[in-house]
């Protein structure tokens, strides 16, 4: 038999396999439309570009191989290409050709493991080729010579790269094989003369004047070993380049032949990760780090704080027509912009969704309320709110202090909880009919774990003592530690966490619990009635009072790691685990395996009371699945998008993506339709 690369092989067996669903009837394949990001609006941004010739279109970089743009000078963006070849390209430079700006150039790393390129699009951004020469090289630099459009240059783990026929092809010009000129992390043309070449390594800054022929290291004033993030060079006086490392920024005014440290700046506490020169006054300079947006005003003499620190700015762009007009890419706070020269700024990110959504919530009285809780955004993050299907957010992060949120519930009473990376907390939400966004909304913690212990006291009976045992008050703890997953549809709310298994019977005020069987790192809980079952990644408990005593539950064999419990309403215990679906009628003596589903690696299941359905989700797939628990029939989508987590509102379905905020399917989208019974096999115990 002949041996297939990888790649073949993976595509000739998924081919084999769909074909023979096909045959057998499994699968209908309809047409689909694409899913839609809504937000909520925001995340990270790394790079900012415009159209030399009309500033107010814009080009905006992620960190999840989208690429967008915007018309109207940042007002409003919308999605224009996704690079291929994985969902963790972070999007790290920016070129419009000047000479054609049709011609587009966008150069990328990948955040996950060593790979990236240099795409180019020569159609406005419509179509996109990949560079063959850079294929699978990590592009941390990139830039054009301002004297010559047709010559670029690339900086890679590999070394400096040049193309002389705009990106065609490319020529390593560093020593192959350095030791010292490779991890470019920045480059600068000259102006005036494209064969003088400054790059910045993570380590040491270097300089060529004869197009890469040779090299000169250039760390006169430099202390030693420093990340050399971003060089520019002043476009009229070409002597003056200046230089940011993990040191801080330096200024050279002899072609970088010696550099001192510019005083009054960030030093090796935050990193200034880009340096932007006004483009109509050269003595001012921004200078963007990771604790906020700097600027001198007399070329480096003194330099002022602009923003708060915890802003970490990845790029600045100062339009070349009016530099009172001033953005910033960010983490988590997106795209910023200034019409004050950088004395204030405001979010301008709608229509950029880019936010990492871990939990999802549905109003269960409103199907037009939604909550998402996110993660990695600190002040910027928490709880999202839309009133209007996702249409339009507000943030409620008031309370939370920059928490993540890992989990999301609602009360009988309609309350929201949210379970996050340090504890648990409450808010009362807008009303079910409430239209407007709620603008001030704010989390109150419940974290107070009050335990009952028992405990040999000795009494005095009949004038003697004896000793007895009694219930008593153990001192109470503050619950910290993330929270996993919250039930809070009975009047008992249980809560799975690291701590190990909580439950409530005040509505939150006091918790009761800890670790079960010994252990913590429970990832998921489920009520029904009187029954809660809990999972950890590799093992599963139960109890039949309501978290009062827990029993160890016996589970198929087979299993490896273990994500989600759910019950439907008759009872029928689902478990989600890396190698697929389970279920149990009888509380684990006899589980039952979905054998056909097409589908592994479940990181999510729930039981979805509107379509009467169970939906499961996996983190390695862009496939969400319905499952009928009466039949073991199962419908499935494809979103286009990596998912955490799918729900429904009402008719619409939803999904909480791992990159890309919260994704809707068009109404009109029919999911693709298993007509044959997923068969249901015994599974081994």
């Amino acid at each position: 038999m002949p041996i297939f690369p990888n790649t073949r092989r993976r595509k000739l067996i998924a081919t084999i396999f769909l074909l023979l669903l096909l045959v057998s009837g499994g699968l209908c394949l309809p047409a689909q439309q694409s899913w839609t990001a809504v937000g909520p609006a925001g995340g990270d941004a790394r790079a900012l570009a415009a159209d030399p010739g009309n500033p107010s279109h814009l080009y905006l970089g992620t960190t999840n191989s989208w690429l967008y743009e915007s018309n109207d000078a940042a007002a409003t963006w919308h999605r224009l290409a996704k690079m291929p070849g994985s969902n963790a390209m972070v999007l790290d430079h920016i070129l419009v050709d000047p000479s054609n700006p049709a011609t587009i150039f966008v150069a990328a790393w990948r955040a996950d493991n060593p790979g990236g390129g240099v795409w180019i699009s020569h159609d406005s951004g419509r179509t996109w080729a990949e560079s063959a020469d850079l294929q699978g090289q990590s592009v941390f630099s990139f830039a054009q010579a301002p004297s010559d459009p047709k010559l670029l240059f690339a900086g890679t783990l590999e070394g400096v790269f040049r193309s002389t026929d705009s990106g065609s092809t490319w020529s390593l010009i560093s020593p192959p094989g350095s030791h010292e000129i490779h991890e470019i992390e920045s480059l600068a043309i000259d102006p005036k003369d494209p064969n003088i070449i400054y790059a910045g390594t993570w380590h040491l800054p270097w300089k060529t004047t004869d197009g890469g022929k040779s090299w000169n290291n250039i760390q006169k004033g430099l202390i030693v070993d420093s990340d050399v993030f971003s060089i520019i060079l002043d476009p009229e006086r070409t002597s003056t380049v200046y230089l940011s490392a993990c040191s801080g920024i330096y200024k050279s005014d002899n072609a970088g032949a010696l550099f001192r440290k510019i005083q009054g700046i960030p030093t090796e506490a935050r990193r200034t990760r880009v340096l932007k020169q006004d483009p109509q006054n050269r003595l001012v300079v921004y200078a963007g780090t990771t604790e906020g947006l700097y600027k001198t005003q007399d070329a480096g003499k003194t330099f002022r704080l602009l923003t708060a620190s915890d802003v970490i700015v990845n790029d600045v762009f100062v339009d070349p027509s009016n530099s009172n007009h001033v953005m910033l890419a960010t983490d988590r706070g997106g795209v910023l912009v200034s019409q004050d020269a950088g004395e204030t700024f405001t979010a301008s990110n709608l229509g950029v969704s880019e936010r990492k959504v871990e939990a999802l919530l549905v109003d269960n009285t409103n199907p037009q309320h939604l909550y998402a809780g996110v993660v990695n955004d600190k002040l910027y993050g928490g709880v999202f709110v839309s009133v209007d299907s996702g249409k339009s957010w507000a943030q409620t992060g008031s309370g939370l202090d920059g928490r993540d949120v890992y989990a999301l519930a609602q009360t009988k009473d309609g309350a929201i909880v949210a379970g996050t990376n340090d504890g648990i907390f409450l808010l009362d939400p807008p009303a079910a009919n409430d239209s407007v966004l709620p603008s001030s909304l704010t989390w109150e913690p419940r974290n107070t774990v009050a335990n009952t212990i028992t405990r040999t006291v000795t009494e005095t009976h009949m004038n003697t003592h004896v000793n007895v045992e009694k219930q008593v008050k153990a001192p109470t703890i503050e619950l910290a530690g993330r929270i996993h997953a919250i039930d809070a549809s009975s009047d008992v709310w249980v809560a799975a966490a690291s701590y190990g298994l909580l439950t409530s019977r005040d509505k939150g005020a006091t918790w009761q619990g800890g670790p079960v069987m010994g252990m913590g790192e429970y990832l998921s809980v489920a009520v029904h009635g009187d029954a809660v079952a809990a999972a950890r990644a590799d093992g599963a408990v139960l109890s039949q009072d309501k978290g009062l005593t827990w029993w160890p539950m016996m589970l198929p064999s087979m299993l490896t790691r273990i994500h989600r419990v759910t019950f439907s309403p008759d009872g029928t215990l689902w478990l989600g685990a890396r190698e697929g679906v389970y279920f149990t009628h009888d509380l684990g003596k006899t589980w039952l395996w979905l054998q056909r589903l097409p589908f592994r690696d479940v990181d999510d299941l729930s039981y979805d009371a509107a379509l009467g359905r169970i939906l499961a989700s996996s983190r390695n797939s862009d496939q969400v699945f319905s499952i009928d628990p009466k039949t073991m029939t199962w419908n499935w989508w494809q979103t286009g998008y990596q998912i955490a987590l799918i729900r429904s509102a009402g008719s619409q379905i939803l999904a909480a993506s791992i990159g890309d905020g919260v994704v809707i399917a068009p109404l009109a989208a029919a999911p693709l339709t298993a007509q044959t019974a997923a068969a249901a096999a015994p599974a081994k115990q």
